[in-house]
C-alpha cells in the first residue's frame, strides 16, 4: 500500500464531514499559530532590545550599585535599593592615576515627580546627572546649552529638556528661560537636547535633567548613586580599565576579597548577554504555554479518528479477510491522523506569519523599529510537532482498528 492512498481516504474523509472536520482541525490551527506568533513577537522584542544596548556602544562600562555573580544580573535588576555607590567613587573613576583609560564619567540618580508649567502637569522620570554625561552619550544640544560643572557643585534649580517634554509643556512657546515646578521647586530651562530615540532601557527624549547634587540634595534628599557609566578611550583597553576599575572600587571600599564586591561592573557585550539569556528564557517559556493549545488539538483529532474507525468497521474487516496484516491497518490510520494533523498545522503557520506580520506593521507605525522575524527554527519546530501530534494521537485509534476481528467486522451492523 502507497502513502497516496490513505491520504485520499483522509481528504474524503475530512470533506465528507466539512464542519466537524474543520472543528478538529481548529484546533491544531490555533495552536500552530499560537506558537508561531509567539516564537515571531519574542524575536522580533528580543532584537529590539539588542539593538538598543547595542546602540549605547562599545566603548561604554556600567557601573552599578551591589555585587553580583559575573554572568548573572545585578542586584538593582530586581528592584533592590542598594546605597553603596558614591560620588567619590565617580571621582576616583575620572582619576587617570586610577583609571588612565576613561575619558569621561557620569553619575546618575533617578527618580519620578510631577512637573508643572502654567496649567500642563505631567508625571516625568527626572535624572540627575554630570556635566560630562553629553560627551559620554554623545547628546547633543539642540538649544541653549547642558549644565556648567560650577551648576553642580553650587546646588543649581536649572533643568534641561528631552525633546518629547518640550512638546508636552511648551508646544507654542521657546521654553529657554521659562520656569519648571518640580516638587515645588522652581527650574529654570536652559536648554533642549536633540531629539535621539531610546537606547538601553531609557528614552532620552522622555528624560528631564537636572545637575546630580541638587537632584540628590534638593529633590530625593539621597547621598548615592543608582549608576555610573564611564567612557574609555579604545574598545581594546575594556578588560583592563574594567580591571583597574574594580580595583579602585575595593581601595575605596576597603574591600580584600573579590567575592565580597558591592558593586557590579558590566560591560555592553556581557549586558548583550545577559539579555539574550533573559529573553531567550521567556520565549520558550511563552511558547510552551502556547503549545499546550496543541495538545487539546490532538485530543480532537483523537476522537475524530475514533469516531473514523467505527464508521470504518466493515471496511477494515473486509481488508483483513483478504490478508493486509495489522500493520497495514495501523500505517493507513497513521497517514491519516498525521494528514489531518498536518493541514491544521500547514494552516496554522499561513495563520500565524499573517497575525506576526500585521502586528510589526501595527507596532512600527506606533514608532517602535519592530522587525518582522520569522525563523525557519519556528517553522520546523511547529511542523514537526503537528507530525508528532499525529502520530501520537492517531495511535490509539489506529491501534485499536488493527485489533478488529474480519469475522465480527463482517457481522457489523
Amino acid at each position: 500500500m502507497t502513502l497516496w492512498n490513505p491520504i485520499k481516504i483522509s481528504y474524503k474523509n475530512l470533506m465528507a464531514a466539512k464542519w466537524r472536520s474543520f472543528l478538529t482541525v481548529l484546533g491544531i490551527i490555533i495552536g500552530v499559530a499560537s506558537v508561531i506568533i509567539v516564537m515571531a513577537i519574542g524575536a522580533s522584542a528580543q532584537q529590539l532590545i539588542l539593538d538598543q544596548v547595542s546602540g549605547v556602544g562599545s566603548n561604554l562600562i556600567g557601573i552599578l550599585p551591589g555585587g553580583s555573580e559575573e554572568k548573572g544580573p545585578p542586584a538593582t535588576v530586581f528592584g533592590t535599593i542598594i546605597t553603596t555607590l558614591k560620588y567619590s567613587d565617580l571621582k576616583s573613576i575620572l582619576n587617570k592615576d586610577n583609571v588612565p583609560d576613561v575619558v569621561n564619567a557620569s553619575g546618575y540618580v533617578t527618580g519620578s515627580a510631577v512637573a508643572e508649567y502654567r496649567d500642563n502637569n505631567f508625571a516625568v522620570t527626572f535624572q540627575g546627572v554630570s556635566p560630562q554625561l553629553i560627551n559620554v552619550e554623545n547628546i547633543k544640544v539642540a538649544e541653549g546649552r547642558f549644565f556648567m560643572p560650577e551648576e553642580e557643585t553650587n546646588l543649581a534649580r536649572v533643568v534641561v529638556l528631552g525633546a518629547d517634554r518640550v512638546r508636552d509643556f511648551f508646544p507654542n512657546e521657546d521654553p529657554i528661560g521659562k520656569t519648571l515646578t518640580i516638587k515645588d521647586l522652581n527650574f529654570t530651562v536652559v536648554g533642549i537636547l536633540e531629539k535621539k530615540g531610546s537606547s538601553g532601557f531609557s528614552n532620552t527624549d522622555q528624560n528631564i535633567f537636572v545637575p546630580l547634587f541638587t537632584a540628590q540634595k534638593l529633590i530625593l534628599g539621597i547621598d548615592y548613586l543608582n549608576f555610573i557609566r564611564a567612557k574609555i578611550n579604545n574598545p581594546q583597553n575594556l578588560n583592563q580599565t574594567v580591571a583597574d576599575i574594580k580595583t579602585t572600587l575595593r581601595n575605596n571600599h576597603n574591600i580584600k576579597d573579590p567575592t565580597d564586591d558591592d558593586f557590579s561592573v558590566r560591560t555592553t557585550a556581557q549586558a548583550l548577554s545577559i539579555l539574550t539569556n533573559i529573553t531567550d528564557v521567556l520565549k520558550y517559556f511563552l511558547t510552551s504555554i502556547a503549545a499546550i493549545s496543541l495538545l487539546v488539538g490532538g485530543v480532537g483529532v483523537m476522537n475524530i479518528m475514533l469516531i473514523a474507525v467505527n464508521q470504518r468497521i466493515r471496511e477494515i474487516g473486509l481488508r483483513k479477510a483478504v490478508g493486509a496484516r495489522n500493520s497495514s491497518i495501523i500505517t493507513q490510520f497513521l497517514v491519516e491522523s498525521v494528514f489531518i494533523t498536518l493541514v491544521g498545522g500547514i494552516l496554522g503557520i499561513i495563520l500565524g506569519i499573517l497575525v506576526s506580520y500585521f502586528a510589526s506593521v501595527i507596532i512600527n507605525r506606533l514608532g517602535y523599529v519592530w522587525q518582522f522575524l520569522i525563523t525557519g527554527q519556528s517553522i520546523i519546530i511547529a511542523t514537526t510537532v503537528t507530525i508528532l501530534i499525529g502520530l501520537i494521537f492517531g495511535m490509539y485509534p489506529a491501534r485499536k482498528a488493527a485489533k478488529v476481528s474480519p469475522m465480527e467486522a463482517l457481522r457489523y451492523e
